[in-house]
């Protein structure tokens, strides 16, 4: 009797301890979980936010009006709905831009421009119509198509790399070609590669 009480008091003894052990190791893997989680959680406060630079407009202006005088005289005046401004000063214009270009007196439109919307770049100081533009001329009745045209302000000049239609509003008669350059009222111009001529005088 009295070995058989030792041996169940060792045999409880012997589990109690066991079970300790094992209480004392799921202990410490919880620790470790909850050490491993606070950790990767303070790495991941401490990671700063990835910043994104902003691109787009910094300014909104509608109805716009843009005039370009020299001694006083009126040039060349730009109209639109919409302009959009941009950090560097460059400028969007998405709605159709209208261009009219004065005489040497500033008194009479003598060449007109329309195109379906534009854009400004500050450090090449040009302009950029895109989109069915259509420039007449109103002394010599000519219109001319494409679908891009550049407008240098400073230069005064105007030109395009790509297909143009030169159409005599007199006569009806066409002239075809890619890229050109002109006068920036359209008096004088220069056809890069004629493609099609049909009996079309240009004035020069």
């Amino acid at each position: 009797m009295y070995n058989a009480s030792v041996y169940l008091i060792k045999r409880f003894r012997s589990k109690k301890s066991s079970l300790h052990k094992h209480l004392q190791t799921l202990l410490h893997c919880t620790l470790c979980i909850v050490h491993c989680t606070f950790f990767f959680s303070c790495e991941e406060e401490k990671k700063p936010a990835k910043s994104v630079a902003y691109v787009g407009p910094i300014e909104e202006i509608k109805d716009v009006n843009l005039r370009y005088s020299e001694a006083a005289l009126l040039k060349v005046k730009l109209t639109t709905a919409r302009q959009f401004r941009y950090l560097n000063d460059d400028r969007k214009y998405p709605d159709v831009v209208h261009i009219d270009f004065y005489d040497p007196g500033g008194q009479q439109i003598v060449t007109t421009l329309r195109s379906d919307s534009g854009r400004y770049d500050r450090a090449k100081d040009l302009y950029t119509v895109m989109g069915h533009v259509v420039v007449v001329n109103k002394q010599k009745q000519e219109k001319l198509q494409t679908n891009l045209l550049n407008w240098n302000p400073n230069t005064k000049k105007v030109f395009t790399e790509n297909k143009v239609i030169i159409t005599s509003q007199l006569t009806g008669e066409k002239l075809y070609g890619i890229g050109m350059d002109a006068d920036q009222d359209f008096s004088r111009y220069t056809i890069r590669k004629v493609s099609g001529m049909f009996n079309l005088e240009t004035g020069q």
